[in-house]
């Protein structure tokens, strides 16, 4: 397979998703076709390695592939990114030798569309599964499961209390297909209205043993997510950082007409001081994460969590002070910017939020269990 070219891809793609997105929006629904869109790109694929029948690409050319397109269409660059973390992860995992090959060859055969259900899924999940011949039966209900009206599988977890073990959680990938998965259509929401995160039913869904990925303790800090989070962070928020600099470009222009208002430049200064830290953190995420190539730790983990909640605080902020800075026309929906402050909100419901990270870091820095 040839190496994509993500930068020169980026533009076309980017114009291609930008087609009826602020009908869907009103509408709250999926953009279906822009999926079909990046599906016929082979943009699932991008960042499985060649030697796999991948596109060959990085994971820092990934984030800015996201960050380039989500100025055109934020919902479809996170629902990209949602998959493109499951990629990241199972790539990692291949190149140290640990399972993953399996998700890689699916995907790459047929650009196979992942979805995960992290975001109420921390340490300790949620759900049950009961123990049964040759595998489990798992009931749960699983939030923000981005893309899902276009995936063809998904990765989840639940809990599961072990007679020998204890209580653990269970981690493990099964087909949308399979019986008694189906899914709520209760996404409408505030923002990113064209994701399709809707929530999953699982009712007595039968997960095989060999569907299995990982069983481990519930209670404390799982080193699972180590390898998830360095992978996933940095390219979603590079859909946020793309977000804020779409806004901060219509904010200028709009306060380019007031010229003779003497406050205007102390608000585009304030505004691109706070875009520049995001910007800042957002490449210093990418640097910690290295292409894949980073050392799975703890000390890693946390670093990307706390640059995760500055560059939410900064994002957030920067498509705030955009609406100042475009002035009143920014409060009608035909210039952008309403929707992009919807759309950047979302930003802070991925892990860990603000204050559990502020726990996180605080604990791990006094020598205690991060989570306990």
């Amino acid at each position: 397979m040839r190496r994509i070219d993500l930068e020169t891809l980026a533009d076309t793609v980017s114009q291609e998703l930008a087609t009826s997105s602020v009908k869907r929006d009103k509408a709250g629904e999926f953009a279906a076709d822009n999926h079909h869109c990046l599906r016929t790109h082979k943009l699932f694929s991008a960042l499985i390695p060649l030697e796999l029948d991948g596109g060959g690409c990085k994971h820092k050319e990934m984030a800015a592939f996201l960050r380039k397109i989500a100025k055109s269409n934020a919902s479809t660059a996170l629902a990209l990114a949602m998959h493109q973390h499951l990629v990241a992860a199972a790539v990692y995992n291949h190149g140290k030798g640990r399972p993953g090959r399996k998700l890689l060859d699916k995907v790459a055969a047929a650009e196979a569309v992942l979805i995960s259900t992290g975001a109420n899924d921390w340490m300790e999940s949620n759900g049950h599964a009961t123990r049964t011949d040759g595998g489990y039966i798992v009931t749960a209900h699983k939030p923000f499961a981005s893309g899902s009206p276009a995936a063809v599988a998904v990765v989840t977890s639940a809990r599961y209390d072990d007679p020998v073990n204890g209580a653990q959680v269970l981690h493990f990938s099964i087909p949308l297909q399979t019986e008694g998965l189906s899914f709520a259509d209760d996404w409408d929401t505030m923002g990113m209205r064209e994701s399709g995160s809707q929530t999953m039913l699982l009712e007595k869904v039968f997960v095989p043993d060999e569907a299995i990925i990982l069983s481990r303790p519930r209670d404390g800090y799982g080193a699972i997510f180590d390898v998830v989070l360095p992978c996933a962070l940095p390219l979603i928020m590079s859909v946020y950082l793309g977000i804020a600099e779409e806004a901060v470009k219509v904010a200028i222009t709009q306060a380019s007409k007031r010229m003779s208002d003497e406050v205007a430049p102390y608000l585009v200064g304030e505004m691109l001081n706070l875009l520049t830290t995001a910007q800042v953190t957002v490449d210093d995420m990418l640097a910690i994460a290295n292409d894949l190539d980073f050392v799975a730790s703890i000390e890693t983990t946390n670093a990307i969590l706390m640059r995760k909640t500055i560059t939410v605080n900064a994002v957030m902020n920067t498509v705030e002070m955009a609406m100042e800075t475009a002035g009143g026309s920014s409060y009608f929906r035909k210039l952008g910017i309403e929707r992009m402050l919807r759309d950047i909100h979302a930003a802070q419901f991925h892990p860990m939020q603000e204050k559990r990270q502020h726990r996180f870091s605080g604990r791990f820095a006094l020598g205690l269990d991060p989570i306990r």
